[in-house]
């Protein structure tokens, strides 16, 4: 996956745009009280617009333009850099609850990513933050993200950090972006389905993304964030496009296929509403019928009664080659079902590089 800075450039000093006013009528061998006269303006209104004090407005722009020959529009854009920097950085503290929030968001992660600057000052750091969560202030973050992830589902075996995940899943939506795909067509994604299948034998795991955004799905690799116990999630970024997001939490192909079937079986099954968020460990309802979804698609319940009849890894082998998956796969079932030892058979299973 191709990562890029997610924060925009901003000087970090500020320049009023009366300094190059001063050096331009300087050059001219004007006086402020000149140019106040030329203008049609007061000498202490120079003076302030000047020191910074007073803003150039519109009308001013025009009449400094006409006496100048520099165009509005640049003492405009200065005058708007100007006020923009002015206004995010003249705040010298944050409020105690800033503060906490900060404390709480994997913020040396996000760094060592580049999706936040290598930055000291918390004042823009806080606004990088802003920023890279695509809102105006703390109060909308708590108002878009913290009602999504009172919903997540999480178990009480791996209890993930509410800000890990939520950076994660932000991450996620971001990559996601970029990425071009069909209208979804259920149709369409269930045929893909099966195509995926025949991968998990031999094929390259890559090779989802384009398969999926035939079918108007987005599927997006995105590597753990340390406090997010996540394997997978999947959302709807609109009625047409649905977001399959997996992690590198495993490194297995029988994890790592079953987390993909799982996470699809939300969109084929469950509501457009919310966002499912999986560690591996839930235990309710809709997660369950996920997890029924995957185990039957990777291997059928016609085929499930022979699985107590695999005792060695040659027979796991030839099983798994009749039913067209990877031996691993059979193996993590095994190991799911409890009918072999967590630690039998995992020379079987594939390792996985899905994220650079």
């Amino acid at each position: 996956m191709t990562r890029s800075k997610q924060y925009p450039y901003r000087p970090d000093y500020m320049i009023p745009p009366g300094e190059t006013l001063r050096d331009k009528i300087t050059g001219m061998n004007l006086s402020q009280a000149e140019l106040a006269v030329r203008a049609g303006i007061s000498a202490k209104h120079v003076n302030q617009i000047v020191h910074g004090v007073a803003p150039i407005t519109l009308e001013t722009a025009i009449a400094l333009d006409r006496i100048t020959g520099i165009p509005a529009s640049v003492w405009n854009h200065l005058e708007a850099n100007y006020r923009e920097t002015l206004l995010r950085y003249t705040a010298s503290t944050l409020s105690v609850d800033d503060q906490a929030w900060m404390d709480s968001l994997p913020i040396n992660e996000l760094k060592r990513r580049k999706i936040l600057p290598d930055e000291k000052d918390r004042v823009k750091l806080f606004d990088a933050l802003l920023s890279f969560f695509g809102v105006a202030d703390r109060v909308a973050w708590d108002r878009i993200w913290k009602g999504q992830v009172a919903s997540f589902r999480r178990s009480s075996a791996y209890r993930s950090a509410p800000e890990s995940v939520i950076s994660w899943l932000r991450i996620a939506q971001i990559s996601a972006q970029a990425v071009n795909t069909e209208m979804f067509s259920t149709t369409k994604f269930r045929k893909v389905l099966s195509e995926i299948r025949s991968l998990t034998s031999n094929g390259d795991p890559n090779d989802i993304v384009p398969l999926c955004a035939e079918a108007g799905v987005v599927v997006v690799f995105v590597s753990e964030v340390k406090g997010c116990h996540i394997s997978g999630a999947a959302w709807w970024a609109s009625k047409n496009r649905a977001i399959i997001s997996l992690s590198d939490r495993y490194k297995r192909d029988d994890q790592f296929w079953f987390s993909f079937f799982h996470e699809a079986a939300h969109l084929l099954m469950h509501s457009k509403k919310e966002t499912f968020v999986d560690d591996g460990k839930d235990n309710n309802i809709v997660e369950e019928e996920a997890d029924t979804f995957a185990a039957n698609f990777l291997i059928p319940r016609n085929y499930e009664e022979l699985l107590v009849t695999l005792k060695t890894e040659s027979d796991v082998r030839a099983f798994a080659s009749e039913i067209g998956i990877a031996p691993g796969i059979v193996v993590g079932r095994l190991q799911h079902d409890r009918k072999l030892d967590w630690s039998q058979g995992n020379n079987l299973k594939r390792g996985l590089r899905i994220i650079d």
